[in-house]
């Protein structure tokens, strides 16, 4: 009868612990390149917990508790610990999922899920999972030219006064240039057209402009 007893006994944790067991999954890498990341931790559990705790822990010792998550059948809330991360925690069914945002390249590392059954006893949490590698990225920086304070239809518009002008002037100074030219051809090409008075004519009964007569042609002739 002692021994039947002590039997049952024996089993009886095994069967509890078979019972209450919580298995988790999780992908082995992620990729952040926007700085944001969202871990789904996969997990299922055949015992009668009624009260639940999720946390998300960085590092391969599990050192830093990033955030985590509490829920029952009425009731969810989520809560983030770690100033240096933004996450926030949902739960869903068969899964708890973490949001991160703001991540940088040095928070880069191997991130745990763990979930935990609190009530009603016993305690039960998963085992070790392997655990997500996530990678943050730098994004390269984009340099922002400084926005002019002028408006650009404006620049535009002053841009296409002053062309105007500047063409204006131009003209004006061409056409004034050519006038002057011509100017001063005409003012090379004049001629004075005044007759001259010969240099051997004394008779000044003679107009200026009439020839001098040679007389010597009719003396030298005779009957």
């Amino acid at each position: 009868m002692l021994l039947g007893i002590l039997v049952v006994l024996c089993f009886i944790p095994t069967a509890d612990v078979t019972e209450n067991k919580i298995l988790v999954a999780q992908r082995p890498l992620l990729t952040v390149a926007n700085k944001t990341a969202t871990l789904v931790c996969n997990y299922t559990y055949n015992g009668t917990g009624k009260e639940f705790r999720a946390s998300l822990h960085k590092g391969t010792d599990s050192a830093v508790e990033v955030c985590f998550i509490s829920w029952n059948k009425t009731k969810i809330s989520s809560n983030s610990i770690n100033k240096e991360f933004s996450c926030q925690g949902t739960h869903k069914e068969d899964k708890v999922i973490f949001n991160l945002w703001n991540m940088s390249a040095n928070q880069t590392d191997i991130y745990f899920c763990k979930i935990e059954a609190l009530y009603p006893p016993p305690y039960v949490c998963n085992e070790k999972s392997n655990g997500t590698v996530i990678h943050v990225t730098e994004t390269p920086l984009q340099t922002q030219e400084p926005q002019s304070a002028i408006p650009f239809w404006i620049m535009v518009a002053m841009t296409a006064v002053l062309a105007f002008y500047s063409m204006l002037i131009t003209a004006i100074f061409i056409n004034y240039w050519q006038k002057s030219k011509k100017n001063m051809y005409h003012q090379s090409d004049y001629m004075n057209m005044t007759p001259r008075h010969p240099p051997y004519q004394k008779n000044k009964g003679y107009p200026p402009y009439a020839p001098t007569r040679d007389y010597t042609a009719y003396r030298s002739w005779q009957p």
